[in-house]
This record gives structure tokens, C-alpha cells and sequence, in this order.
């Protein structure tokens, strides 16, 4: 057995042994778990009482951790005239309309998150099949489309992640790094789980979080006890 099958076996059976537990230990458990050669990226799944097939159940939106997540993330922006040095200033990555358009359409995807401003979303809209599937078409919902880049790239570049339910009413999402402090982590999915509740669909009956579980990129996850997150179950 490789050492890799041996490292998720050891974290799986002490996740088996701490069972359901308070956000907080729940972290503290996956942080030190979390053995891989690399920074594991810490994880949270949430499982809403929501039906994603309907529209408006769909669970959608942005939010800044306080920490950042950790990564580098490669913003694009299609943007025309003076906003384009805007966007360079705010520290975006690639800056242009047509050009990247039509090098997105020859198959370049080497980005993490494309902002575009209104007027030029006409011309953006060609990618949707591309980009959609992706989860990287621009999007009101998400800051994604608007005239203020320069605060949207600082937003993305500084920690602004994006969440979505998947097919059976799951989020899943990142909210740090295993090389983080327990506290920065805790902050980091706390705002995460508030976001999640502030989105909470008026057309969404009976309770609303039916399960969190914390894990990083190569461990086992770890249930959270809902009736620990007193306030945020309530909601």
C-alpha cells in the first residue's frame, strides 16, 4: 500500500473515531491531518434543504474571507477604453475584449475568474458555451458584470470566492489553507456558512442546513454538529 493510501487511512479512521463535532474541532482535526507534500486546500461542503432545479431555490453568490483562500487567482477582465487601465491597476492579469474573445474561442483558458464590464457583454456573450460549463461566464449575480473593475479585481485577487448548490442541493467550496492558523480558518468558514444563510431562498421550507463537513484536498471529511452552530442553524 502506498504511503499516500496509508496517511488517508490513518485520517479517515480518526475522523471515524471524533464522529460528528463543533466547527472548530472539526477544522482542527482536517488541519492536522492534512500531510501532503503541498499546502492542502481546506474544504467545506454544505448540504442545504433546497431543490436546485427550480430557479428560484438556486442557492448563488460571492463572498469575501476575511483571509483570503490562499491561492493565486488569475484574473481576466474584458473591458474597452479608460477602464482598461483601471483594471491593470487593480492587479488584473489579462485586460482586453475582441482579442480575448477570439483566443478564448481558439481554446486558451488560463484564467480563474473573467470580469467583464455591461457594454461589452454582447461581444462576451459568444463564449457562453465555453465559459458557462465552466463556471466562468460573467454574471451580475456575482460582481462579475460591472463598471467598477477595479474594485471587482481587488475583491477576487484579495479573497472573494463564488458558491453555487450543485445538482442535489450541495455547496461545495474552499476557505483556506491547511498551512493557515486554526483562528483564520475558523473566520474563513464562518463566513462562509453566514453567506450561505443570508442566501437563503424565500421559497426554501423547513430547515435549511442539513449538513457540513470540513476536509482538505487529499483527507477524509469531518461532520460538523449542527446543533453547535446554534445561530446559523436556525436560520
Amino acid at each position: 500500500m502506498s504511503k499516500v493510501g496509508k496517511r488517508y487511512d490513518k485520517a479517515a479512521e480518526v475522523a471515524k473515531q471524533v464522529g460528528e463535532c463543533n466547527l472548530a474541532k472539526a477544522i482542527e482535526v482536517v488541519k492536522s491531518n492534512a500531510g501532503a507534500k503541498f499546502d492542502e486546500t481546506m474544504e467545506m461542503a454544505v448540504r442545504l434543504g433546497v431543490d436546485p432545479k427550480h430557479a428560484d431555490q438556486m442557492v448563488r453568490g460571492t463572498v469575501v474571507l476575511p483571509h483570503g483562500t490562499g491561492k493565486s487567482v488569475r484574473v481576466l477582465v474584458f473591458v474597452k477604453g479608460e477602464q482598461e487601465k483601471e483594471a491593470r491597476e487593480a492587479g488584473a492579469d489579462y485586460v482586453g475584449c475582441e482579442d480575448l474573445v477570439e483566443k478564448i474561442q481558439a481554446g486558451w483558458l488560463e484564467f480563474d475568474r473573467a470580469i467583464a464590464t455591461p457594454n461589452v457583454m454582447g461581444l462576451v456573450g459568444r463564449l457562453g458555451k465555453v465559459l458557462g460549463p465552466r463556471g466562468l461566464m460573467p454574471n451580475p449575480k456575482t460582481g462579475t458584470v460591472t463598471f467598477d473593475v477595479g474594485r471587482a479585481v481587488s475583491e477576487f485577487k484579495g479573497g472573494k470566492i463564488e458558491y453555487r448548490t450543485e445538482k442535489a442541493g450541495i455547496v461545495h467550496a474552499p476557505f483556506g489553507k491547511a498551512s493557515f492558523t486554526a483562528n483564520q480558518l475558523y473566520e474563513n468558514a464562518m463566513a462562509l456558512l453566514d453567506a450561505l444563510v443570508r442566501a437563503k431562498p424565500a421559497s426554501s421550507k423547513g430547515r435549511y442546513l442539513n449538513g457540513v463537513a470540513i476536509s482538505s484536498t487529499m483527507g477524509p471529511g469531518v461532520r460538523v454538529d449542527l446543533d453547535t452552530l446554534v445561530g446559523l442553524a436556525k436560520g
